[in-house]
């Protein structure tokens, strides 16, 4: 497959090629691609409102704010690779940090390895800690929409797996009505490849990744990337 190839490329803002043997640790795993991907009703977009929010999740965020100083926020998003990810996510203004790390699943202290066979319900993703008086939770839910394709289920171009699906980890039923309506929004312009598949569902515990997957393109401007930039239209 052309890596390169992507629909609407003529109205899309590259970011840069994607490359998945740059610069990846000799031990490191593969990225699965073109492995099948299992479908299943937990792929569809679920709710999150206030009734749906249970308390597990709410304990779950506030394991999530654990180091985090009063005053900010916390988001949580899944969109493939968390290497591009995390490398678009930080420049939007008013994000003061960003990390990877494994969400959605239910087994304690998940590793690369584990998350890689796509068997144990986590998604690589990126959680972003934000000034709300400098940005808005629905602004980084825009700009998530926009840096990622939200229509392929369980795949971001040639990574494939439920470990790559588009996801929203809900931090409140605030987040979830805003991450919703953005969907909506999204949903409704008509300028996306198909029906959105991101999951917003409440939060689960987020768990770190391993060292050498930190900040992982600062270290390697050359390495693998397949995410980029798409217009605003919504």
């Amino acid at each position: 497959m052309n890596r390169h190839a992507a629909p609407l490329a003529a109205l899309l803002i590259p970011f840069a090629g994607c490359r998945s043997d740059d610069h990846r640790p000799p031990a490191e795993p593969a990225k699965q691609e073109g492995a099948g991907v299992p479908a299943s009703a937990s792929a569809a977009s679920a709710t999150a409102n206030g009734e749906d929010f249970p308390a597990e999740a709410r304990a779950a965020a506030e394991f999530n704010r654990i180091g985090v100083a009063p005053g900010l926020e916390v988001a949580v998003f899944a969109g493939g690779c968390f290497w591009g990810m995390q490398e678009l996510l930080r420049k939007e203004p008013g994000v003061v940090s960003t990390e990877v790390g494994y969400a959605g699943g239910t087994s304690d202290n998940p590793t690369y390895e584990d998350v890689a066979t796509g068997t144990t319900g986590y998604a690589e993703s990126v959680k972003v800690v934000f000034d709300p008086r400098r940005t808005t939770y629905e602004k980084l839910v825009q700009w998530f929409f926009r840096i990622h394709d939200p229509t392929t289920l369980n795949r971001q171009e040639n990574d494939v797996g439920t470990q790559y699906r588009s996801a929203i980890f809900c931090q409140s039923p605030d987040q979830a009505k805003v991450a919703r309506e953005v969907e909506e929004r999204a949903d409704r312009s008509g300028k996306l490849a198909g029906p959105i598949v991101t999951q917003i569902v409440p939060t689960t515990r987020f768990h770190s990744a391993e060292a050498y997957h930190q900040d992982y393109l600062q270290k390697h401007p050359n390495g693998y990337m397949c995410h980029f930039v798409r217009p605003n239209y919504f």
